[in-house]
């Protein structure tokens, strides 16, 4: 049984774990310097961090949990905007993950349907996310759902720059 729900400061020693872990398997290949991962991993997403950005109301995160395992996570941030955008009044799904072995049931479109309702529901005018430009599981996700190409910026994992592909969706 899928239950996906938002999540509570209580679930964050599971996204600590799933983002380590989800990242590895979408992004870490690319990376070849693993210590500037690890540090990444240490930054973004230790327990203490996610607590933090789930304590923040600005932010809002969603589990997905199958039989009871967590198997996916999301995150979107109210309030930020992409200044190449031309919308003041934008949020940002900053992360959206699922395990490997449960992208086939399809949990990841269940997940974005709640996630855009819930920024609709906001009022807000776009929302905007980034992805790796050789990430093209996630760009053909997300094209699906009428995200559009809008720019690109700079993220560094350590002290190299992965481009990353900006993306918009008016609501």
């Amino acid at each position: 049984m899928i239950e996906i729900r938002r999540a509570t400061v209580d679930d964050a020693i599971h996204i600590a774990l799933l983002g380590r872990i989800t990242y590895t398997e979408s992004h870490g290949d690319y990376i070849e310097n693993k210590e500037y991962l690890l540090d990444f991993y240490n930054k973004y997403y230790s327990v203490h961090q996610i607590r933090k950005e789930l304590n923040d109301p600005e932010n809002l995160y969603w589990i997905i949990f199958s039989d009871e395992l967590p198997i996916g996570f999301a995150k979107l941030s109210l309030n930020v905007n992409y200044e190449k955008s031309g919308s003041t009044n934008s949020c940002k799904l900053q992360r959206l993950y699922i395990l490997n072995d449960f992208i086939a049931l399809k949990i990841g479109s269940q997940l974005q349907e709640i996630i855009l309702k819930k920024a609709k529901e906001l009022k807000f005018d776009l929302i905007w996310l980034t992805a790796y430009y050789k990430n093209t599981k996630g760009i053909h996700f997300y094209k699906k759902y009428g995200f559009e190409n809008i720019g690109s910026i700079d993220f560094f994992v350590g002290e190299k720059n992965y481009e990353n592909l900006v993306f918009a969706k008016k609501l």
